[in-house]
């Protein structure tokens, strides 16, 4: 996290927050737009076949009530650890407001219908890079084989005016189980406050929040 430097943002309090941490998050990415150049951004971690973690950054597509929405190759390292385990942490950092969020929870893929829908949002040459790239496989130290695979796509694909999603390419949907904001503040004594969802009653499960010591 950052370091002693000065905390020039307000703090965070308790009556400031929503009651749903989905909206809270809504506001600050709203906020971050305003002054982060990709406040979409994100630090994906997962873990591997033996329980070593693992994390990238990732873009978000998507957040709604049901959760954080994003896309990738099938066949990567990635996908291949969520279908181990199926449950994923979340960090968006904006340094411009000093904020933090992190999110955890389980991990399923979207429906077809989901992924085809985004797919046709991406411009041509990410429609073809879905089709060429083998990711996390190993290639040669030049980019030749990649570059080939970028070519024959091209030339697939060039008389289809629509190019089709592949089905080794698509969605996830993070459903979260706790999120947590941080506020930077001065001296290191950051305002963090934690969401949970806890069963009450007939009421299903609720979010209930408390702050944390910094």
């Amino acid at each position: 996290m950052p370091g002693d430097h000065d905390h020039e943002h307000a703090g965070l309090t308790r009556q400031e927050l929503s009651a749903d941490p989905i909206d809270q998050f809504r506001k600050w990415f709203s906020e971050a737009g305003e002054v982060s150049d990709m406040p979409e951004a994100m630090t994906l971690a997962t873990v591997d076949e033996s329980g070593a973690p693992d994390a990238r950054m990732v873009l978000m597509k998507g957040v709604d009530p049901d959760g954080f929405r994003f896309f990738t190759n099938y066949g990567g390292v990635k996908a291949s650890q969520l279908e181990t385990t199926p449950k994923a942490a979340l960090v968006f950092h904006w340094p411009e407001l000093d904020r933090q969020v992190r999110i955890r929870g389980a991990v399923e893929v979207l429906d077809p219908e989901e992924s085809d829908r985004y797919f046709a949002t991406r411009g041509r040459l990410s429609q073809v890079g879905a089709w060429a790239s083998p990711q996390s496989q190993p290639l040669r130290d030049d980019r030749v084989f990649l570059d080939e695979l970028s070519s024959a796509a091209e030339k697939r694909f060039q008389d289809q005016e629509v190019i089709p999603r592949p089905e080794h390419w698509g969605g996830y949907l993070l459903t979260p189980e706790k999120i947590e904001f941080w506020q930077g503040r001065d001296g290191r004594l950051h305002d963090r406050f934690l969401y949970w969802r806890e069963t009450v009653g007939d009421n299903g499960a609720l979010w209930q929040v408390t702050r944390l010591a910094p």
